[in-house]
């Protein structure tokens, strides 16, 4: 995965974190948390605030 693929991350943070409420998450713990997945495979450099608002937003559909 790379960071444009915000729905399969979030999904993967959903399955991984399944009792946090996104909406509560840091970018700096959610950007750690994305490069800790095992799946992900791009440089740590390349996400922005909006990339991590996209995850986030992702991640708060799942969840509801």
């Amino acid at each position: 995965m790379k960071w444009i693929d915000s729905r399969d991350i979030a999904i993967e943070l959903c399955d991984l974190y399944p009792d946090v409420d996104p909406k509560s998450v840091r970018f700096t713990d959610l950007h750690q948390w994305v490069m800790d997945l095992d799946d992900f495979d791009d440089e740590p450099n390349h996400s922005n605030e909006k990339i991590l608002e996209a995850i986030i937003l992702c991640w708060m559909d799942e969840v509801d």
